[in-house]
């Protein structure tokens, strides 16, 4: 479970944040401001890059905080600039690292109830909570950001998005 939670999420969570250096650097050599990025989205009715990985943070700090039993961290509101979304990924990733790696590992059976942000709880087991809503959640909006600085031109390849060197 702790793999397949926090196992997960750190290094696709650094892998974004890497994305979005990549971002800022493509605009720095372009003249114009790095946050204008922030505010592209594939359609009008989906989220923009920021709240894509407002959305990743929320989805890799909730999780692993339900199944260790402890309160997810407290993540500032969602700003629209390339470091504070950089300091949310870092507040996301130390804060889940940080976490019992026993008890989430204990969490499998165990039953969560995930809040959605209009406050209706969805129930849960630790595993279906990870294999059939946090995980696919978190890698959807992780790939939407890569797809956004793809689009915006940003020179982004598999290897970016996977972390692999």
């Amino acid at each position: 479970m702790y793999e397949a939670s926090v196992g997960l999420f750190v290094p696709y969570l650094r892998n974004l944040s890497a994305l979005l250096d990549k971002g800022v650097s493509y605009a720095e050599a372009r003249k114009f401001n790095p946050a204008i990025l922030l505010g592209m989205r594939l359609s009008p009715d989906m989220y923009d890059l920021a709240q894509q990985i407002g959305e990743a943070c929320r989805h890799a700090t909730v999780a692993p905080a339900l199944l260790a039993e402890r309160e997810p961290v407290a993540l500032p509101a969602l700003e629209h600039d390339m470091a504070g979304l950089q300091a949310r990924i870092a507040t996301s990733i130390e804060f889940i690292e940080n976490l019992p790696r026993a008890a989430i590992d204990g969490a499998a059976e165990q039953q969560v109830f995930f809040r959605l942000k209009n406050g209706t709880e969805l129930p849960f087991t630790g595993r279906t909570l990870l294999l059939t809503f946090s995980v696919p959640q978190f890698f959807f909006h992780v790939t939407t950001a890569y797809d956004l600085l793809r689009h915006a031109g940003v020179e982004l390849v598999k290897k970016d998005y996977l972390g692999r060197k």
